[in-house]
């Protein structure tokens, strides 16, 4: 298969997978595979390859392109071959997914031989590419994983994390930082952010110029944000219940007491938007309603699809988790940030790891710095017991949208129950959060909800900053029954969405009154200065 892929010999799939395919279809793939490969080979002058990994100066010589456009064909010819083989839909999604991920591994420019941009570099550099590319391989061994910015740009409190405030609660699960007003008057209603637990909370507070968290101060809001704790073995107990309860509902109490204001909005972001939509059915079984507003941000709370994540969970995947970390045969353990932090660079393989394996080791260079990819390795573990709650009554059985199915801090959930104004965001490119997915919320929860379809990805999609003008967003008022509907009707509009947002908010947030600069109260003491001291921990390999 490897010769295949880079000297153009006829790629196939594994017998018995080709068993399933269809011999007409069979025949009918073959065919147009012969007759491209026959036009490569009689005309290497006429190949065109647009491809941005074969898009440097070097792949121009007629060989280069020869072995672009044959791994391009052959890449081509798997998939083929992959997506006609007839089997059950998630067979085929694991088929199609290892198969992406194999032609992606074996990509001519991933090699040495294979890469004009390579070899050039070794001959002007008289190898010492080679070398610093031995040194950075080496390091990031020792790391676990592939170095994708520049770690030493940044340190989180001296420029990143920086918008001021101070910790005013602090428990096992999390600190709440509380933080400065940055207008004469705020709004009367304190605005909670949760964000997931997977990661650390500075994805809403990078740099000033691009910080959700300071945009929101500027508006005039009193920002309270949870800074989850990076855990550690001592927690590989907790649960989701925990974070729930001790979590999100306790932060929900400290902000009502701090403010003395019954009712707040809150904002849940990913997973820490499902963790803020539970709580919330938690409580509005006990009949209590704390929420004048809900914001979800790429957030699932129906998993019937979950796109490309499906791949990997199944009844004995879970099962294996729940025997070796989560509890069930007596042991308990931690989920590895490094190892979540890497299966995710693998669902985006081509941006998040071949690309820095060629420039990193086999150029020799360092990546540049990058605020947004800095974050997104600054891993964090999970609780055993808590990562498989997860994975079992979300992505395996889909029980939060059942009402009365699961049970949370001792209360039957129902979502139907939480019936506060609600913007729900998506973003179009999504690749963990299938923007038709998070669509599903707004016939879930009963409230007057709103959603707005961002462009770009789960994270760039969100970190879009007004000042930069860049992007686009889609926005319709009217929920239809189905997300291609409520597409068909939406309106394309230039720019980031956060002026809509942060419009739709001014009306759930109550009048103004003069900004203090009193942070928590007698019961809730003002503690360090933000960033705090949970978000600073690191994981260890």
């Amino acid at each position: 298969m490897f010769a295949g892929m880079n000297t153009g010999a006829t790629p196939s799939l594994a017998p018995h997978h080709m068993a399933l395919i269809p011999q007409d279809r069979l025949a009918e793939i073959q065919k147009e595979y012969f007759a491209e490969l026959a036009h490569i080979a009689t005309n290497p002058e006429a190949i065109e390859v647009e491809d941005r990994r074969f898009a440097g100066k070097a792949w121009h010589s007629s060989w280069s392109k020869v072995i672009a456009a044959t791994y391009l064909l052959n890449s081509k010819h798997l998939m083929s071959l992959a997506k006609a083989v007839e089997t059950d839909e998630k067979t085929r999604q694991k088929i199609l997914f290892t198969t992406e991920q194999m032609i992606d591994a074996l990509s001519p420019s991933n090699f040495i031989a294979t890469n004009p941009e390579v070899l050039e570099n070794i001959i002007s550099t008289q190898g010492q590419s080679i070398q610093k590319g031995i040194v950075n391989l080496l390091g990031d061994m020792k790391k676990g994983k592939v170095s994708i910015t520049d770690e030493s740009a940044f340190e989180v409190g001296k420029n990143i994390a920086t918008t001021e405030g101070f910790v005013v609660f602090r428990n096992e699960l999390f600190e709440l930082i509380q933080y400065s007003p940055l207008t004469e008057t705020v709004f009367e209603r304190p605005y909670l952010m949760v964000p997931p637990c997977i990661n650390k909370y500075y994805i809403l507070d990078l740099q000033p110029d691009n910080s959700v968290v300071r945009h929101m101060v500027a508006q005039g809001h009193t920002v309270f944000l949870v800074s989850w704790k990076n855990p550690d073995a001592s927690m590989a107990e907790v649960s989701w219940d925990d974070y729930v309860g001790k979590g999100v509902i306790k932060a929900i109490d400290v902000v009502q007491e701090i403010s003395e204001s019954k009712q707040i909005n809150i904002l849940g972001f990913c997973v820490g938007g499902t963790l803020t939509t539970s709580a919330l059915a938690v409580l509005a079984a006990k009949d209590q309603h704390p929420a004048a507003s809900l914001t979800l941000f790429t957030t699932l709370l129906d998993f019937t699809n979950t796109g490309i994540l499906d791949v990997f969970i199944d009844e004995a995947m879970v099962e294996l988790r729940e025997n070796t970390i989560g509890g069930k045969a007596g042991n308990y353990g931690m989920m590895s940030g490094l190892d979540l932090g890497n299966t995710f660079s693998f669902l985006r393989p081509n941006d998040l790891v071949w690309n820095y394996v060629v420039e990193n080791y086999l150029k020799g260079n360092s990546p540049p710095p990058f605020d947004l990819l800095y974050w997104n390795g600054d891993s964090t573990n999970l609780p055993g017991n808590m990562y498989c709650w997860y994975l079992r009554h979300t992505y395996l059985q889909n029980d939060l949208v059942k009402p009365g199915k699961v049970t949370i801090c001792g209360e039957k959930i129902d979502l139907g129950k939480i019936k506060c104004p609600a913007y729900l965001y998506a973003s179009q490119e999504d690749h963990i959060v299938p923007w038709q997915s998070a669509y599903e919320s707004t016939h879930i929860l009963k409230g007057k909800n709103c959603f707005v379809l961002g462009a770009s990805g789960h994270i760039a999609g969100v970190i879009n900053p007004p000042a930069k003008n860049k992007r686009f967003y889609f926005e319709n008022n009217t929920i239809a029954p189905t997300a291609e509907e409520w597409f068909e009707g939406a309106k394309k509009i230039p720019g980031s969405w956060w002026p809509n947002y942060t419009e739709w908010l001014e009306k759930h947030a109550g009048k103004r009154k003069p900004a203090s600069n009193a942070y928590g109260n007698q019961k809730h003491k003002k503690k360090e200065a933000a960033p705090g001291l949970y978000v600073k921990e690191k994981i260890s390999k």
